[in-house]
This record gives C-alpha cells, sequence and structure tokens, in this order.
C-alpha cells in the first residue's frame, strides 16, 4: 500500500489481548543464548521488548513496513534496532538464530515464499515461529465483506474484500516439513470478553478495517463504520459481564 495505514494508538487498544499469543508463541521456541534475533513485522515494538527480557545477550532487531510504527518503537528504552522494511524484499545480513513474526503474514499473499527465504536466512539450528489469525470465515469478516460488497460501498470498496488468505495448521506443518524443518503447529481459539458500546467494531478498526477506513475520507469513515457496528453488534452480542468475541488463531514453531 502507498500510505502508511497503521495508528499505533487504535492498535494499542486491546494490547492486553494482542500480545498474549506473541508470548505464549515465543514460549514454545527452544532457542538457547541466541547471538542474532529479528522481529518482523514489530509494530510498535512493545513486543520485541520480550525478545530482548528473555535473550539479553542477543542482537535484537525489529522492522515494519509502517514508519509510524518505528518513529514509536524507537522511542522505547531499549538495546533493540528498528527499521523500516517490507517482509517480501527484507533480507538478514547475516544467518539468523531466529526470526519471529506475530499477526503479520496474512497480510502478505505471498507469505509462503517468505517463508521460505526465512527458512534459508537461518543459521543451523535457527527458529522460525510465526502466528496468523485463522478467524476469516468468522461473523466479524463475514460482515465486513458483506457491508464492503453492499450498493452503498461496493464500487469504493468492493476489491478489499479477501477470502482466507493463511492456511490452517496442518497446511503449514506440511510445508515446512517438506522444508527439511522440525514443526510444531497447533491452533487456539481464544474467547476475548471486550467492553464498550461496540467493542468488535473497534478491534477490527485497528486491524481488519485499516485497508478501507484508509481509502475513505473522514465523512465516509464515519458512515461505513456507522453501517458495519449494527452487523457487528447483532454478530457478537453484548452481556452483563462485556462481548464475548471469539477469535483463533493459527500457531507455527519450526527449528532448521
Amino acid at each position: 500500500m502507498s500510505r502508511d495505514i497503521w495508528d499505533p494508538v487504535t492498535y494499542a487498544v486491546y494490547a492486553d489481548e494482542r500480545s498474549r499469543p506473541f508470548v505464549e508463541l515465543i514460549s514454545r521456541v527452544g532457542a538457547v543464548n541466541p547471538d542474532y534475533v529479528v522481529d518482523a513485522g514489530c509494530g510498535s515494538g512493545e513486543l520485541t521488548l520480550e525478545l530482548a527480557k528473555r535473550w539479553p545477550d542477543a542482537t535484537i532487531e525489529g522492522f515494519d513496513s509502517s514508519p509510524a510504527m518505528i518513529i514509536k518503537a524507537r522511542q522505547l528504552e531499549t538495546s533493540a534496532r528498528f527499521a523500516v522494511a517490507d517482509v517480501t524484499t527484507w533480507r538478514p545480513d547475516r544467518p539468523m538464530d531466529m526470526i519471529v513474526s506475530n499477526a503479520v503474514l496474512q497480510w502478505v499473499p505471498e507469505h509462503r515464499d517468505v517463508l521460505e527465504h526465512w527458512m534459508e536466512g537461518l543459521a543451523p539450528g535457527g527458529w522460525l515461529a510465526f502466528q496468523v489469525p485463522g478467524n476469516f470465515d468468522a461473523p466479524s469478516h463475514v460482515a465486513i465483506r458483506e457491508v464492503c460488497a453492499s450498493r452503498t460501498w461496493c464500487d469504493k470498496l468492493g476489491d478489499l474484500t479477501r477470502g482466507n488468505p493463511v492456511g490452517d495448521a496442518v497446511h503449514y506443518l506440511d510445508l515446512l516439513h517438506h522444508g527439511g524443518a522440525q514443526v510444531d503447529a497447533w491452533e487456539t481459539t481464544y474467547v476475548h470478553v471486550l467492553q464498550g458500546e461496540n467493542p468488535v467494531l473497534d478491534w477490527v478498526s485497528g486491524t481488519a478495517l485499516r485497508p478501507m477506513l484508509d481509502r475513505l475520507d473522514p465523512d465516509e469513515q464515519r458512515q461505513f463504520t456507522a453501517d458495519l457496528a449494527g452487523p457487528l453488534a447483532e454478530a457478537y452480542p453484548a452481556t452483563s459481564y462485556g462481548t464475548p468475541f471469539p477469535f483463533r488463531r493459527i500457531f507455527v514453531v519450526a527449528q532448521k
């Protein structure tokens, strides 16, 4: 995309819910005293700090395609280095002991090729760990596709609707196993309990809706989110304790 569509403030609204999969992902990595660790698609860098805490003697490098996110990351007090780069073209300047990617590859149609490049860039015994959302058939995404395809929005947003861009756990296990890696792949459905008037709309405004909102002017953004608010509230009814929001994620850890 030509412009930086990522807003660190909006994305951080549900930071605790978004950090849990990352922590659980890296907990399954068995790297001991790695020298060079990379966070691909590091966002605003807070989760990169978890890598620095676990491996304090390693060189930690994070990159993201969003300049706004990297500006935010560089404000952190850490020895980690941050750079603006695209996952499809970035290459390490030396063999990596670990590369981790948290909820990024679903945005990359050619991410299977990217995984191949990353595996090639690992040192012998190096680790690749990533997780991606597996909820593209969930009511939230169905509602987004239906509103984008509606008469009001199809001309402006119809081309942004997409099917399921990721595989399941077995798909990635097969892909990386045939590449010679030892692979641990699994799926987890989290049930987040969100608070607020229409919290699922708030959630997707920081992720799935970014390409749509980027294309609309402020008045159109307000109308589009108003059109989506009703279907989302109906799909995810509020309760006395909050709004349950099931979210399936796919995890893969591979050792070269």
